[in-house]
């Protein structure tokens, strides 16, 4: 039987401060950190809000002013998409990342003309392919 995981962080009234990621990543906290490092590596800023259409907290990644990830809390993860324009989908699919998290993208339904790079930050084994994907989204 499948267990469906729903977003985390959906009271509005409470932050997603250190100790309640904590309480929510759990053994992938770390991995986490390392990615705020990474973010930080590439002069990104991110800041948590609530989004009352989503009923939930989201991150918004941004260099400068423009939106690179978006980032939402699951129990034992967190949730990095980076969405790209119908224009750059067969450069993402050229993207020398994990031939698995290549045949994902490939394989997740389009938003309108979007598509969702979608990478679940239990571990730090996805950052790489994060980051090259953060390096194209950066240029693009």
């Amino acid at each position: 039987m499948e267990t469906i995981n729903n977003i985390e962080l959906t009271d509005e009234s409470v932050y997603p401060d250190e100790d309640v990621l904590k309480r929510i990543l759990g053994t992938s906290y770390s991995a986490y950190c390392r990615l705020l490092k990474l973010y930080d590596e590439y002069e990104m800023e991110y800041n948590w809000r609530y989004y009352k259409d989503g009923k939930a907290w989201l991150c918004k990644v941004q260099k400068k002013k423009k939106t690179i990830v978006w980032m939402s809390a699951w129990k034992g993860y967190m949730q990095a998409t980076v969405y790209f324009p119908e224009k750059y989908f067969n450069e993402v699919y050229k993207l020398t990342i994990s031939s698995e998290m290549l045949n994902k993208i490939k394989q997740t339904k389009k938003i309108g003309k979007s598509l969702p790079c979608i990478f679940e930050i239990r571990n730090t084994g996805v950052l790489d392919d994060i980051r090259k994907t953060i390096e194209f989204k950066i240029k693009a």
